[in-house]
């Protein structure tokens, strides 16, 4: 064989095959929206070919009749187990009997070498990532989960969880690892059996977000620097483990009269000159949520996985994402904030015409509570519609900072020149303890005779905070707090006479 990816086929060649896959693939127009992933813009007349083991399927026929609509267009140009793996529904002998009638070739993969990881690489010892994720950057990792699937579980999947690191993902010896406080009863350090087996387990569902969440659309209106998030970079998860006030006194730590300003949170991921990853929030604030800040082992009844904090992550609902210090090692109090430079010199912001050239960091309070947000998840950006229809059914999220709940969420089909409010998901917490997401749907008319449009959403939380609806009003030089309307445009094929 002349390809050596190759190693047997069945009636095509394995070099005819991969040719005519790639050229297949080449004709589908591909181009990337903006969550960053690609899909066919005509899939219908160009043709769809998955892989499934070993077999490729040209499933340009099924479509249409797919049950779940066009969700299936995810897995086009690529392999479609890892999608199955999340819609096991798929895995049965009806399906697999359907799946054969399009199969048009086999291809077996000949096992590549393993690459010699560098001794000196910081990043050599990386966890294995679900091939769903979509990264933003390598190394240090950074990725979210395909939009369309983000709005279809309340509790998102600890694999399909958007990943924010900062540096290389520490390896933890559980038999060696301590929690270390400095109090002013002392300095005690306890190991994670301790903390598991001493103090009775507390849970919180939090949604976690990142500050750059939506950025993408931020860099539409004038670059900025910062990884170009889309719309996923935010995921609720159940965490589990020991309430911070409570292991507090248990070493006679009372968090109301403690005389400080701040408290600090380190990590185990270090900087090359050894100083750790760290991140406070103010004392005041601390002593708001300390019924809620949990020292947590857990996500969604499972191990904290190595991406997410493992062996622990503290979790304080309603704050971004960048101050639930992972891989938590250290606390402590403080009369200042952090000195770490993700605290001091990233994740605050700006007006919109404060650039690099005139930044001041110091005069910026760090970003804690985040502002509400809603996005679409399904239809995606660019998506077209099925012939001739008269409505479509939008589903996507909806979340506040600080534990406002979301009370509202319009979404309009016409660019925002009229609304209809959608069906919102019950959370099972109460509006001023709302620190999960809201999941929303709503089934909305189309404008008549309309081949494309815009599909509009935006979220109303119970303090009454409303999004603004342009993204050009609240640009900042680090493309953080990105709520403006999110917008979804879509193309209404006409129906065929």
């Amino acid at each position: 064989m002349s390809d050596p990816c190759m190693a047997s086929v069945s009636h095509l060649s394995a070099k005819c095959l991969r040719h005519k896959l790639c050229q297949e693939l080449s004709k589908m127009d591909y181009r990337p929206t903006q969550q960053q992933t690609w899909r066919p813009t005509t899939a219908k007349d160009k043709g769809i070919w998955v892989i499934y083991g070993n077999g490729v399927y040209d499933i340009t026929e099924y479509v249409a009749q797919h049950p779940g609509g066009t969700k299936i267009l995810m897995a086009a140009g690529k392999s479609i187990e890892p999608f199955w793996e999340v819609y096991s529904v798929h895995k049965n002998d009806e399906i697999f009997e359907i799946m054969e009638s399009y199969r048009i070739g086999n291809i077996k993969e000949v096992p590549a070498k393993s690459a010699t990881k560098s001794a000196n690489d910081p990043y050599k010892d990386e966890p294995i990532r679900s091939p769903l994720l979509i990264p933003s950057s390598e190394k240090p990792f950074n990725a979210e989960p395909p939009v369309q699937m983000l709005a279809e579980k309340f509790l998102t999947p600890n694999d399909l969880f958007y990943v924010r690191n900062h540096l290389p993902v520490p390896c933890v010896c559980i038999e060696d690892f301590t929690l270390d406080l400095a109090l002013s009863t002392g300095k005690p350090s306890l190991t994670f059996k301790e903390l598991t087996q001493k103090f009775p387990k507390r849970s919180v569902t939090a949604a976690i977000q990142c500050a750059g969440n939506r950025r993408s659309e931020m860099v539409k209106v004038k670059p900025v620097k910062g990884l170009n998030w889309g719309s996923a970079a935010i995921s609720n998860a159940k965490f589990s483990g020991v309430s911070l006030n409570e292991l507090l006194k248990h070493y006679n730590v009372d968090i109301d009269t403690v005389r400080a300003k701040y408290i600090v949170f380190e990590g185990l991921d270090t900087q090359p000159d050894g100083s750790p990853y760290g991140a406070s929030i103010p004392l005041e604030l601390a002593r708001m949520l300390k019924d809620e800040i949990i020292i947590a082992y857990e996500m969604n009844g499972e191990p904290l996985p190595r991406d997410h904090g493992y062996p622990l992550r503290i979790i304080i609902p309603g704050v971004v994402g960048a101050r639930q210090v992972k891989w938590l090692k250290k606390i402590y109090f403080s009369p200042e904030e952090s000195t770490s430079h993700w605290q001091r010199r990233d994740y605050k912001g700006f007006n919109s015409s404060t650039d690099w050239h005139n930044v001041d960091f110091d005069k910026s309070v760090s970003i804690s509570q985040l502002p509400v947000i809603s996005a679409i998840c399904d239809p995606v950006d660019g998506q077209e519609l099925e012939e001739g229809a008269e409505e479509v059914t939008l589903k996507g999220y909806a979340w506040s900072g600080g534990g406002r709940g979301i009370i509202r969420v319009d979404v309009s089909a016409d660019g925002g020149e009229t609304w209809h409010e959608a069906t919102l998901k019950p959370n099972g917490q109460t509006p001023y303890h709302s620190y999960a997401w809201t999941l929303w749907e709503a089934d909305i008319p189309l404008p008549e005779g309309a081949t494309q449009t815009q599909l509009v959403v935006k979220a109303v939380d119970v303090s009454y905070n409303v999004q603004p609806d342009s993204v050009a009003g609240i640009w900042n030089l680090r493309g953080c707090l990105s709520n403006a309307w999110h917008r979804v445009n879509v193309t209404v094929p006409p129906a065929r006479v």
